[in-house]
Order: C-alpha cells, then sequence, then structure tokens
C-alpha cells in the first residue's frame, strides 16, 4: 500500500493537489450540480471517477458554496434490506451525530414506514435506523426520498453519491427500486435547497444498460463522463512527483507510461511507486520493466481467473479484438476465429461485455476496458 508522504496514491481517491486534470470536467460538473441537474457519470473502473466528484465539491466549497454531501457505496448490498439500511444509515449519520438526531430524524421523517430507530440495534450493531417488518414499496420510496426530506425541513442543499449503483439491478425488487428512484430524480428543486444525486459504478457495461440504454430515466438525470487527463498533465505530473523524492524522468518515458496504461491514473500512481522504490536515483528502462513485471504479476491470478472463466469462442473473440478486428460478424472472420456463427457472434459480444472485459462505443468500436489486462493478453496470453 502506498505511504501517506507519497504523491502516487492509489489506494483511496484523491483531491487538491494529487487531483491531476481534467479541470474543464470539473468545472462543467460543477455547473451542471449547481442547476440541480442529477448525474450518473460512466467511467471505466479505477479511472479517477470518484475522485473527479470529490474534486468538484471541493472546487465548489472553494467559491462559496455551501451544501452538505452524502456518500454510500452499495458494493456488498445482497438483498433489498441491506440496501436501503446502509442508504438510511450513511444519510442519517452524514447529518447528523448523536442518537437522540438519530431517534429525531427517523421518526420525523420516515413515519408511517417499518423503519424505527432501536435503541437494542444501536448499542448492538450502531445502526442508525433498523426494520421492524419485511420493507415494501412504500418503504422503498420514503428511504430514496429521505435526504430531499431533510433538506427541505433544514432549507439546505444536499448532494447524494451512490457509487456502485449496479448493485441495485442485480437484487430481487430491482424494478420497484428502480422506478421509486426515477420519481424521486423527478422531483427537484429551484431554490437551492433539496438533494441531488450523483450516481456511478463500476461496472460500466451495466450501468450504461441501466442509464443510457433502457430510457427509463431520461429527462431525471444527465448522463456524465469523465475522460483520462490529458497527458501533458500526467506527465509533468510523473515528473515533478519523481523529484520530490530525488528521482528523475525522462519526459518522453512519463508520456510512453502515461500512453501504455491508456491514462489510467489508478494503474500509473501504483506503477510509477513501484519505480520509485526501484532506485535512488534515474528512471531507466530497465527499472521500468522491472516495474511492469512487478505491476503485472500482481494481478496475474486475477487476469487467470477472468480467463479460466471464458469460453473458447470467448476467447477468441478476444483474439481477435487484439489482432485490430473490426468486423466481427463478417463470414471471413466467423471463419478465421472460429466463432461458429454471426448469431453466436453477438451472443459472445453480450457475455464479455456481461463480465465486464470489453465495451462497445456508440460507433461500435471494441475496447477492452483494462489496459493493463490488454498487456497482459498480448504478452503473456497469446504469445
Amino acid at each position: 500500500m502506498c505511504t501517506m508522504d507519497t504523491p502516487f496514491i492509489y489506494d483511496k481517491y484523491v483531491t487538491g493537489k494529487n487531483f491531476i486534470g481534467r479541470k474543464k470536467e470539473c468545472t462543467a460538473m460543477a455547473n451542471l450540480l449547481s442547476s440541480n441537474e442529477n448525474l450518473v457519470i460512466f467511467g471505466t473502473p479505477k479511472s479517477g471517477t470518484m475522485s473527479a466528484i470529490q474534486q468538484t465539491f471541493f472546487n465548489m466549497k472553494m467559491t462559496g458554496k455551501h451544501f452538505a454531501t452524502c456518500n454510500v457505496n452499495l458494493f456488498n448490498v445482497r438483498s433489498l434490506s441491506a440496501m436501503l439500511l446502509k442508504f438510511g444509515n450513511a444519510v442519517i449519520r452524514s447529518l447528523a451525530t448523536t442518537a437522540d438526531e438519530y431517534e429525531y430524524i427517523v421518526e420525523t421523517h420516515l413515519a408511517g414506514t417499518h423503519f424505527v430507530f432501536d435503541q437494542k440495534r444501536f448499542c448492538d450493531f450502531d445502526e442508525a435506523v433498523s426494520l421492524n417488518w419485511d420493507a415494501d414499496a412504500n418503504d422503498i420510496f420514503f428511504m430514496l426520498r429521505l435526504p430531499a426530506r431533510i433538506a427541505a425541513a433544514r432549507g439546505m442543499k444536499i448532494y447524494m453519491v451512490i457509487d456502485e449503483f449496479q448493485t441495485v439491478a442485480g437484487l430481487d425488487d430491482n424494478g420497484q427500486i428502480l422506478r421509486s428512484f426515477k420519481e424521486v430524480l423527478s422531483e427537484r428543486r429551484n431554490d437551492g435547497t433539496g438533494c441531488t444525486f450523483v450516481i456511478t459504478g463500476s461496472c460500466y457495461n451495466a450501468m450504461r444498460s441501466i442509464f443510457h440504454k433502457s430510457p427509463m430515466f431520461r429527462g431525471t438525470i444527465e448522463e456524465f463522463t469523465i475522460p483520462s487527463a490529458d497527458e501533458a498533465d500526467i506527465v509533468d505530473y510523473m515528473v515533478k512527483g519523481l523529484l520530490q523524492s530525488g528521482k528523475v524522468i525522462e519526459k518522453d518515458a512519463a508520456a510512453r507510461i502515461a500512453h501504455q496504461f491508456e491514462g489510467n491514473l489508478w494503474y500509473i500512481n501504483h506503477f510509477v511507486s513501484i519505480c520509485d522504490s526501484l532506485t535512488k536515483g534515474y528512471i531507466t528502462n530497465a527499472i521500468m520493466m522491472d516495474a511492469l513485471n512487478t505491476l503485472v504479476s500482481i494481478h496475474d491470478v486475477r487476469f487467470r481467473t477472468s480467463m479460466n472463466n471464458l469460453t473458447l469462442h470467448q476467447i477468441s473473440f478476444l483474439q481477435a479484438m487484439l489482432e485490430g478486428v473490426t468486423r466481427f460478424t463478417s463470414a471471413d472472420v466467423v471463419r478465421k476465429y472460429k466463432l461458429n456463427s454471426s448469431a453466436n457472434v453477438v451472443r459472445v459480444k453480450e457475455a464479455l461485455m456481461k463480465k465486464e472485459l470489453i465495451t462497445f462505443t456508440d460507433n461500435e468500436e471494441a475496447v477492452f476496458l483494462d489496459p493493463l489486462f490488454k498487456y497482459w493478453l498480448t504478452n503473456f496470453y497469446f504469445i
């Protein structure tokens, strides 16, 4: 894990001096949020989405805007009740500090539901809100409206950040949750108070399936994409960061790193921190190769597991991508890569997207979601 004094942070989101580039995107995001636009932010895994969101809030506060933020990560929820309680606990704990305040919020803003403040569960499990019965449709709607109700009562602005939202689609009650969520998103205020949502998730294709391909949320939430930082900003960041510890890297070498990892700052930070640990002075090509091999070895088991879970047709499709194929359903491609049929190609594409290994742009261009996985396939698998 990276240490506290390194500029190359990869174990948590960053803001301030450690946030790289994307100033225009953060400004655009701030303008949308200030206009009470709900946002769904598409980003590939570990591409800096949460850092950009938090940097945007940081910038907004620096301009004198007053608001509260609530953050909830739905990664490990496996049931409707778990999701609602995690959401509620995150909201209440962000806006209150004592047991009496927790109880007041539950009794005031969740009255008429199956949510309660249970003193025993608070003492035993530290729950700010509990359920005394199975959750129903009314419970879902009231809980999702909780931050807006608190904001209205206090005359304040709240930004509700929900991470790993795609988990909702896997719950048994996902239809009711999504319908209630759409209704909540539609209730926007224009007086500078209320709740605005910022939604994101690490499963790129699953998130696009919910918010982009389906018409369900159109008109209630704005789609926003955060690109990688400009190569020049990444190069400058690497050069200056290494200088802090007396290390030197040529700009051309830094540019090659940025290109190799396609601007993915999580990989770049981890890679450069490894380089930093391998030398007391100059970052040579040999050191960079050692660092790359080290990084690959860290992720090798994960990549092997991904490949072990693929069919031969799916593996052949990945090979075709690496070899520059664009017309996957053409007869010669189907024959060369033994893809069986054009109908099977469609099924293979959908399966690989469901596994979050690849995606397709709006122009139907096939893209690997993970640049290191792409490198591993080229140099360690298809050899």
